[in-house]
C-alpha cells in the first residue's frame, strides 16, 4: 500500500512538472573586410549558439511557476559568451497564470524583441539589424535586475512592460532602465510598437540625462513572401553606438545622440530554401551627419527541421566618417563587409 502511494505520488509530480533542455549548435566560416587593420578569417557563430533549460510546474486553479536559464557560448572554442556570464542570454523565474505572466531577472527589452521580429534574418548572421538598428551599449538587447509583465492575448492584442532596477544606493533613478511594447496580430499580418529608456547615469556620473529608443515594425505574410519593415527613432547619449568602438576604420568614433533608422526586408521561403534580404538606413540628425546604408542578404538550405546550411553576406557604406561595422549575433564585426557560410542546429 505504502509503495502504490509513493507511484502515485511520484506519478502526479510527473505529470505537474516540465523541464526542458533545449539549444543551439552554430559555426560559421566568416570573413570581414574593410578595416583599418585588414581582413579577417574566422571560424564563429553566425546566429549564436546556447544551451538552455526551461520549465515550468503547475501550481494548480490555472496558474504556474516557470524558469529559463539559458548559456551562450562560442562553438569554436568552448568559451562562455556574453562577456563571460554563465547564463548571459537570459535567466529568469516567475509566474503565468490567466492575468498574464510576471517573471523577474535578466531578459530581453520589448524594444529588442520588436526588432528582431522584423529582421528577415533573426537577428543574426552578417544581415544583423543590430549592426545599424537595435540600440548597443547603455541599452543594449537586455536587462539586468528586470521585472517584466506580458499580458495574455485581448484578441489579436498583446502587451508587456519591464523594469530594470539600477541598484544605485541612495539614487533610484541612476542605470535604470524601462521598456513597453504593443503587439497586434490578425492572420498574416503583425505589427508592434516599443519603447526603451535607461538613464545614463551612475553612481560616480551624473547628469547624463537618457538613452531613448522607439520603434514600429510591421510583417505581412502573402504566402509566398514575408515583407518586413521597420522605422526607429534613437535619441539620447548611448542610443546608438555602433557595435564595434574600437577604432575600426583608423577615425575616432563618435556615437550619434539623434537619429532615425528604416529597415525594408523580405524572406522568400521555396521547399528546403530560404532566400533574405533587408536594406537598412541609418539618417544621423547631428551637425556631423554620419549615414550609413547597409545592404544584406542571405540564404538557408534546410536540411531538415532542425538543420540548416547558410550563407549571409553585407555591405554598409558609412558617410562622414561614421563606424559602423558589419557584425553577426555574437560579433562586433571589424570592417563595413562581411560574408557568412555556416551551419547550425536546434535541439
Amino acid at each position: 500500500m505504502l509503495g502504490a502511494s509513493a507511484a502515485t505520488v511520484a506519478a502526479s509530480a510527473t505529470a505537474q512538472t516540465q523541464v526542458t533542455i533545449y539549444g543551439v549548435a552554430d559555426l560559421a566560416i566568416v570573413r570581414e573586410s574593410g578595416g583599418v587593420a585588414g581582413s579577417a578569417t574566422k571560424l564563429t557563430s553566425g546566429a549564436g549558439s546556447r544551451l538552455g533549460f526551461k520549465g515550468s510546474e503547475d501550481l494548480g486553479g490555472g496558474l504556474s511557476a516557470i524558469f529559463l536559464l539559458e548559456n551562450g557560448f562560442q562553438a569554436d572554442t568552448g568559451a562562455i559568451g556574453q562577456g563571460g556570464l554563465l547564463f548571459g542570454r537570459q535567466a529568469y523565474v516567475g509566474l503565468r497564470g490567466n492575468a498574464g505572466t510576471v517573471t523577474l531577472g535578466r531578459q530581453y527589452t520589448p524594444q529588442y524583441l520588436a526588432v528582431a521580429a522584423a529582421d528577415p534574418f533573426g537577428s543574426g548572421m552578417a544581415g544583423d539589424t543590430k549592426n545599424l538598428m537595435t540600440a548597443t551599449g547603455n541599452s543594449a538587447s537586455r536587462m539586468d535586475n528586470a521585472v517584466k509583465y506580458q499580458s495574455p492575448a485581448w484578441g489579436s492584442w498583446s502587451a508587456e512592460a519591464a523594469y530594470g532596477a539600477g541598484e544605485v544606493a541612495g539614487d533610484n533613478g541612476a542605470g535604470r532602465q524601462l521598456g513597453a511594447s504593443v503587439a497586434y496580430v490578425q492572420g498574416p499580418l503583425a505589427l508592434r510598437v516599443a519603447h526603451h529608456h535607461r538613464d545614463n547615469d551612475s553612481a560616480t556620473v551624473k547628469n547624463l540625462a537618457s538613452a531613448r529608443n522607439t520603434v514600429a515594425t510591421a510583417v505581412y505574410d502573402f504566402g509566398v513572401l514575408k515583407a518586413h519593415a521597420a522605422y526607429g527613432v534613437d535619441q539620447g547619449v548611448n542610443s546608438a553606438l555602433p557595435r564595434n568602438t574600437a577604432n575600426p576604420y583608423g577615425v575616432a568614433v563618435t556615437p550619434s545622440t539623434d537619429s532615425r533608422v528604416l529597415l525594408l526586408g523580405a524572406t522568400v521561403p521555396l521547399g528546403q530554401h530560404v532566400w533574405m534580404a533587408s536594406w537598412i538606413h541609418k539618417d544621423d540628425r547631428t551637425a556631423r551627419n554620419q549615414d550609413a546604408t547597409q545592404v544584406a542578404l542571405g540564404y538557408r538550405y534546410l536540411l531538415s527541421k532542425r538543420t540548416d546550411l547558410y550563407a549571409a553576406a553585407a555591405h554598409i557604406r558609412n558617410r562622414n566618417g561614421a563606424a559602423y561595422t558589419v557584425g553577426s549575433a555574437i560579433e562586433a564585426g571589424t570592417g563595413n563587409r562581411a560574408v557568412n557560410l555556416g551551419m547550425r542546429h536546434n535541439f
